[in-house]
């Protein structure tokens, strides 16, 4: 009964009974328009002013002293590994609750994924299970963390899952205090904001994503947020192919990415960060609606944390059972309501089977329970 009711909801705030999406983008600003001018300018490449005001306004927006466009979000979290000095053959610790792009930049630099649990208000890195992990798996010797089987520990990579922030501010201390580098994963939190700061400038190097299903979109695209000068510089050198500046010479100084975000899809971002307060706002209206509609019912609608705003990007609710989860993804998809289970945990999958893991029971639990529902912004609601 409670799905049927779910359904109708659903139904009746997106005005539709054909099909509706989880995600869809929302264009109702200058996008148009400011990409029309890269196609009159002939800049749609990986240079243009779009790419440059686009970075200016996204380090505004979060409070980030830097910013650096990528073609990805992934490529943004590959960079941001890769200047915090992962090496082959180290460990990274994330949580096993993630898309398997935070897994994928780990071992592109040749480092092993840890898996460690999440916390459950958070659904992110939980400090208590990192911290539980160092101190029975790990030992630091001469400022540098190790695990037991001899393996050093570089980094620790947080989540922040569906736009909900991890206690970020706890496991940088924890990190600290074993001499782990901390690095944001924060594709889904743009406009999320913890104690007042916006994720992805508690650590040194953080990640957004700007990929179609997101909070604002480049059609595909990301950023990396940094706060130092000169760690800035180099990312931005580095994700240019290393080229040095020069009227017709190509001369490239150290091995690098292309990573380059085109001017073209800088131009979309643009029009779309002009909207991003009202997309928020809309998609928080959203997320309240939810809560009271399932107020009585055995469905518990996954709200923000203390001390957060969230920005709601994916707004997801706890079945009672596995069973439940698999009766509400079955009618609601039947119904061409769109949902979708959490990932598969990413030590289930075969490339990271092998891996580390510290005890994932939150994990387990959740990903048997936890279903998206449609979050598709709406601005023709009253906010």
């Amino acid at each position: 009964m409670y799905t049927k009711r779910l359904i109708s909801f659903i139904q009746d705030y997106y005005q539709s009974k054909d099909f509706i999406p989880l995600h869809a983008p929302t264009f109702v600003g200058n996008e148009k328009k400011y990409v029309l001018d890269t196609l009159d300018s002939t800049f749609v490449s990986s240079v243009g002013s779009y790419v440059n005001d686009f970075e200016v306004n996204i380090a505004k927006f979060t409070q980030s002293r830097f910013a650096i466009a990528t073609v990805n979000g992934t490529a943004a979290l590959h960079t941001a590994l890769y200047l915090s000095g992962v090496q082959s053959g180290e460990l990274v610790i994330t949580q096993a609750l993630t898309f398997v792009a935070t897994c994928n930049a780990i071992s592109y630099l040749g480092a092993k994924p840890v898996f460690v649990d999440v916390n459950t208000e958070t659904l992110g890195l939980c400090p208590v299970a990192l911290l539980s992990f160092i101190e029975e798996q790990c030992e630091v010797r001469e400022q540098k963390c190790f695990h037991k089987n001899g393996e050093r520990i570089r980094a620790a990579v947080v989540m922040h899952t569906f736009g909900h922030p991890a206690k970020v501010d706890e496991l940088k201390k924890v990190c600290q205090d074993n001499f782990i580098e901390l690095i944001e994963d924060a594709a889904e939190s743009l406009g999320t904001l913890y104690k007042g700061q916006h994720t992805g400038t508690f650590s040194s190097l953080s990640a957004l994503s700007f990929n179609g299903n997101k909070v604002i979109t480049t059609g595909g695209g990301g950023m990396l947020l940094c706060s130092d000068e000169k760690v800035a510089a180099h990312a931005k050198h580095i994700t240019t192919t290393a080229k040095q500046p020069h009227a017709f010479e190509f001369y490239h100084d150290e091995l690098a990415f292309n990573y380059r975000m085109p001017n073209l899809n800088a131009a979309l971002g643009c029009a779309q960060l002009e909207k991003l307060p009202e997309f928020i706002e809309s998609k928080r209206a959203l997320a309240s609606l939810y809560q009271s509609e399932l107020a009585n019912t055995p469905l518990k609608f996954i709200v923000e944390p203390e001390n957060a705003r969230s920005n709601y990007w994916l707004n997801a609710i706890l079945c009672p059972s596995k069973e439940h989860r698999d009766i509400l993804l079955a009618e609601t998809n039947n119904a061409g309501v769109m949902t979708r289970p959490v990932w598969q945990l990413m030590h289930t999958l075969p490339m990271f089977k092998e891996s580390l893991c510290g005890n994932l029971n939150n994990s387990i639990f959740l990903a048997e329970r936890l279903v998206n529902i449609p979050s598709s912004v709406l601005l023709t609601k009253e906010l």
